[in-house]
């Protein structure tokens, strides 16, 4: 069976991320948990060394999502990689279902698709945004990609490490978008997966709305590129 490296970014998640570390090492198959901390200002680190036996990288400061996982990249020893969101909690446990059918040979790279859950992790149909930057991505990546996706910018994913080996991650909140579209191009099998997986949703406060805005503003970039092919 292949070795299973999950790589969970992280930012000023210090109250979840024991907690996320600690499903994620119970997931069977996976072999190291790489956590990237892209410059917290909070106990994030300190509490990721306590409870993690992998490496912790760090950047000196905020510089995004994509940079985060680029420097966890060349940690990351598998030949799967597992990605997730630091503020999942006790739900990453649902990521076996995503790794499932990469390591079994069904799927080149699996997407996570959320069911609506409330704050409480109970079934909802509440939406913590517009979706413009979600209807974007879906259509840049049925352009450049040829495949419709229902949820493009899931953080959630296992996928093969070959399919991101050559190019890398995409910058900041572009990673998710870029990666769908290269395992595209690549001729990659790209599945999605419902999971019941519960995370901090962005919300319509005005944090929210900033973080939509530069989620929309990545997306833009990373279609602008991978358009000229890069």
């Amino acid at each position: 069976m292949a070795s299973v490296s999950a790589i969970i970014p992280a930012y000023n998640e210090a109250d979840v991320i024991a907690d996320t570390i600690q499903a994620v090492s119970r997931i069977p198959g996976v072999s190291q948990i790489v956590v990237a901390d892209d410059g917290s200002s909070d106990s994030t680190v300190s509490i990721a060394m306590a409870v993690n036996a992998g490496p912790v990288v760090m950047l000196g400061r905020n510089r995004g999502k994509g940079a985060a996982l680029n420097k966890a990249l060349s940690q990351a020893n598998g030949e799967v990689l597992l990605l997730l969101d630091a503020d999942l909690g006790k739900s990453a446990s649902e990521a076996v279902n995503l790794l499932e059918p990469v390591l079994s040979g069904e799927a080149d790279m699996t997407i996570a698709v959320f069911k609506p859950t409330d704050a409480d992790g109970k079934l909802s149909s509440r939406s913590g945004g517009f979706g413009l930057a979600m209807k974007t991505a879906r259509l840049g990546i049925r352009l450049l990609g040829g495949k419709w996706v229902q949820s493009p910018l899931s953080g959630q994913r296992a996928f093969k490490r070959e399919i991101v080996e050559k190019r890398g991650f995409a910058l900041r909140f572009g990673v998710e978008t870029g990666l769908t579209i290269d395992a595209l191009r690549g001729g990659y099998r790209v599945v999605e997966v419902p999971v019941r997986m519960v995370h901090r949703p962005s919300g319509r406060s005005l944090r929210g709305f900033v973080h939509r805005g530069r989620q929309m503003a990545d997306v833009l970039l990373t279609l602008g590129r991978k358009a000229l092919g890069r």
